[in-house]
């Protein structure tokens, strides 16, 4: 029996590029639903059930209904394109959990805050962290059912963004929605990190 030589024919497969990108935001803002959202693997969650003596602390106004929160990180995976992968890394919102976020933040190309309109406060400090590292990030608004909708313009006026800044609106739930945010912040961090052109010689 001769066997002939496969005509099958192409370029080799491509080896995709993978960044790590960080999520972060105040306690409740929807972290952990923004990476199971999207995340095209089983998201890996630490998450721990609140207990009373951390009620007085997490507790928040908004945020009521919420049983748990993530102790270490959030984990999950998608895949942009066939040569892009994206790592998502979810922080912990809680203030006693920061330890734990210069480990995190090693080795990311940029970072998502996540922000709710009714707590904007709670973003101040993740804003700061970002800007203070060199990390470029996107700022996403989590449009919650029942919130006031505030304009663009004014979130950005109230965080003291700067202009290059993204700022969108999206839905955490909503997969398409987290996509785009996760696609601006990686345009954001690749004109970031572009360098400089050098001044033409006189």
């Amino acid at each position: 029996m001769a066997f002939g030589r496969s005509s099958r024919k192409g370029p080799p497969p491509v080896e995709p590029v993978t960044l790590k990108i960080l999520v972060a935001g105040g306690f409740g803002v929807g972290k952990t639903t923004l990476v199971g959202s999207v995340s095209e693997i089983r998201p890996l969650r630490t998450e721990e059930n609140l207990t009373e003596a951390s009620r007085p602390v997490d507790d928040l106004a908004g945020v009521e209904s919420k049983s748990t929160t993530t102790v270490a990180m959030d984990f999950g995976r998608i895949t942009l394109r066939d040569d892009l992968v994206l790592y998502l890394f979810g922080t912990p919102g809680q203030d006693r959990f920061w330890f734990l976020w210069d480990e995190l933040a090693q080795g990311a190309l940029g970072a998502v805050v996540l922000v709710d309109t009714r707590r904007l406060e709670d973003s101040f400090a993740c804003i700061d962290y970002f800007e203070r590292r060199g990390i470029p990030f996107a700022v996403a608004v989590n449009c919650f059912e029942g919130a006031d909708a505030h304009p663009p313009e004014a979130v950005r006026a109230a965080l003291d963004l700067d202009p290059e800044v993204p700022l969108l609106m999206t839905d955490a739930r909503r997969r398409e929605a987290v996509k785009e945010v996760l696609v601006a912040v990686v345009r954001h961090a690749m004109t970031f990190t572009e360098p400089t052109p050098e001044p033409a010689a006189t």
